[in-house]
């Protein structure tokens, strides 16, 4: 995490946005305000609370209240489409299905024949996937 404040004060600094101190200042900020549970009065009486409140703050104070908010386009399709479930989720309005009990390395060896069928028939699975997670964003918020 302190790599990560650096780094950041450094752009900050190279770009006259600021300096280690306001870096610092906005990453405290920014978790006061996502864990209210120990910095404030809410209570959170399981860590799936901490994480719904998570995902409730983020969506409603940083993305405007949108459920996907600024979803980078320059993010592999595999990032993207997990970005969408994931915010799905976390709004309320997309339940994953589990894969009862599959490994790691099933589910590695599945996505490599996804990505092998998709190859045998001439598809690129990068945009096949990016344009399924699309389809899903749409579905769970037209809005989007």
């Amino acid at each position: 995490m302190l790599f990560q404040v650096h780094f950041l004060a450094l752009l900050a600094e190279e770009r006259g946005a600021g300096d280690l101190a306001s870096v610092a200042d906005g990453c405290r900020e920014k978790l006061i305000r996502r864990h209210p549970h120990v910095f404030g009065s809410e209570r959170a009486e399981s860590a799936d609370v901490v994480l719904e409140n998570w995902g409730r703050i983020k969506r409603e104070n940083e993305r405007g209240g949108e459920v996907f908010g600024d979803l980078p386009e320059s993010l592999p399709a595999a990032l993207y489409a997990r970005k969408v479930l994931k915010r799905g989720a976390s709004a309320g309005l997309y339940e994953a299905e589990a894969g009862a009990g599959v490994s790691f390395e099933q589910h590695g060896d599945a996505l490599l024949q996804a990505v092998e069928a998709a190859h045998a028939d001439g598809v690129d699975p990068e945009l096949a996937l990016r344009h399924a997670a699309d389809r899903l964003r749409a579905d769970i918020d037209p809005s989007a």
